[in-house]
């Protein structure tokens, strides 16, 4: 199937390219930052989702909206605003199979940063308005909601032994997930899954049941 991703030049967004890609599907990944991965099965288009023009990718049925921010003032402009513009233009379709929003744990406990949390929770309810509107067409549209990962993104507490017992403390599992899970967590949702729509899953370790946040 042809898929899209945005955020797709690190961390969980490549985890997830590289998934696909691995699996014959053809890629196309939308970033602000160039992509080191290359693969004859995978373009990579250079685009900021809340302000760019967007790309010409035809065909898409299969869109994964990964790129976000954290604290960075834009949180409801990009991790927001920018999905929405992505998901209206590529996923609101006919031909469209499944799309799938990568939110985040804060979006049910509130736990982060303010902005952040508040981006991430109103994606999960934009994701439920997709999938009243993919139910037509028999698409699913589903969110995905990691607690921690392993990414370059949360190397500020990983590396801080002090920061990190807090965070294990919080972590009934005392791990975090590995980009690769959370990719394949999101290629069930979207190139095997054809019954669940309008769901949220959270993939935290435990982490919700206790909910403060550690930085």
């Amino acid at each position: 199937m042809n898929v899209l991703v945005t955020g797709a030049s690190q961390g969980i967004g490549l985890a997830i390219v590289k998934k696909f890609t691995a699996c014959g599907h053809d890629v196309a990944g939308i970033d602000v930052l160039p992509s080191a991965f290359r693969h004859p099965r995978y373009r990579h288009y250079l685009a900021d989702i809340a302000s760019s023009p967007l790309p010409s990718v035809g065909g898409v049925e299969i869109l994964i909206n990964n790129a976000g921010v954290q604290n960075s003032g834009r949180d409801i402009d990009v991790n927001l605003k920018g999905t929405i513009r992505v998901t209206e233009q590529y996923g609101v379709r006919e031909g469209i199979k499944s799309v799938l929003f990568i939110a985040s744990a804060s979006a049910s406990t509130g736990a982060e940063f303010p902005e952040y949390a508040a981006s991430k929770g109103g994606m999960v309810a934009y994701m439920k308005n997709v999938a009243l509107r993919l139910a037509p067409l028999n698409a699913t549209a589903n969110s995905l909601s990691p607690g921690g990962v392993t990414t370059e993104l949360n190397r500020h507490v990983m590396e801080d032994p002090a920061l990190w017992a807090q965070i294990m403390a919080e972590t009934p599992l005392k791990k975090w997930a590995e980009p690769e899970e959370i990719a394949e967590f999101a290629y069930f949702l979207t190139a095997v899954n054809r019954s669940m729509t309008a769901q949220d899953v959270l993939v935290d370790n435990g982490e919700s049941a206790r909910a403060n946040f550690v930085w």
